[in-house]
């Protein structure tokens, strides 16, 4: 059954409406996506590209960012709320550097074209998940599965890969379908944001740290959505 969360308003807390609390963690989402671009780009200006690449540093990186996913998930309500906005950005830092790497496959026009569909394809997802009257808190259990029986089958065809078999098709398949998966996560999202504001009520440190956790699956939602359309257009123009 559909509420109307517009009509719960706690404006005691830093977020006052739901509005405010929903605008308050898009733009940390956005934030967050600023600091991971610029990363990326001042990374590969710089040259600190080549000895992230060349020294297996990156690998590092990709283990903190996992690590740092991982406390800011499991430990959210015992951590403090700044402590919460400094690790989201910390992983958008390490996110930045590992997805530098970008810049050695697709050419500036393609990361650009992705950006923008993906934007494009993002919002409109982002705009349902707000406004519908639907509950989608179904789908996130389907969607999930969907997510880890794709990620099955793309771990199995990297392994006949490796044998030298080409599955181009499969792959871009499995592209489309991970861009569906995550534009669906995008409207789940969203919606859920509404369930979090009226969830923790008052409490204002745990509306701010619903707020970052937010924010970040936002952030990753709008990162793959991003990476499937460039894998799309990379194999497009192969």
């Amino acid at each position: 059954m559909y509420q109307n969360y517009n009509d719960v308003s706690y404006a005691e807390s830093p977020f006052g409406t739901l509005s405010q609390y929903m605008s308050k963690t898009f733009g940390w989402m956005f934030a967050g996506l600023l600091v991971t671009f610029a990363v990326g780009i001042g990374t590969v200006m710089s040259g600190l590209i080549v000895p992230l690449v060349n020294t297996g540093l990156i690998f590092a990186t990709t283990i903190a960012e996992l690590v740092l996913v991982f406390v800011l998930s499991a430990r959210i309500t015992k951590i403090q709320p700044g402590t919460a906005t400094g690790l989201f950005f910390a992983y958008a830092v390490l996110n930045g550097m590992n997805l530098s790497t970008i810049f050695l496959v697709y050419s500036v026009g393609s990361l650009i074209l992705a950006f923008l569909v993906g934007a494009v394809y993002f919002g409109v997802m982002a705009v349902y998940g707000a406004t519908t009257h639907k509950d989608l808190t179904g789908w996130g259990p389907k969607l999930l599965g969907g997510l880890i029986a794709m990620l099955v089958c793309s771990l199995v065809g990297s392994l006949f890969a490796m044998m030298g078999m080409n599955f181009g098709f499969l792959d871009l398949v499995l592209c489309a379908v991970g861009l569906l998966i995550f534009m669906g996560l995008t409207a789940y999202d969203t919606q859920m944001l509404k369930h979090h504001y009226a969830y923790f009520g008052g409490d204002a440190a745990m509306l701010h740290k619903s707020a970052i956790i937010g924010a970040l699956n936002l952030y990753l939602d709008f990162i793959n959505i991003f990476l499937y359309i460039l894998r799309m257009l990379g194999r497009r123009s192969d």
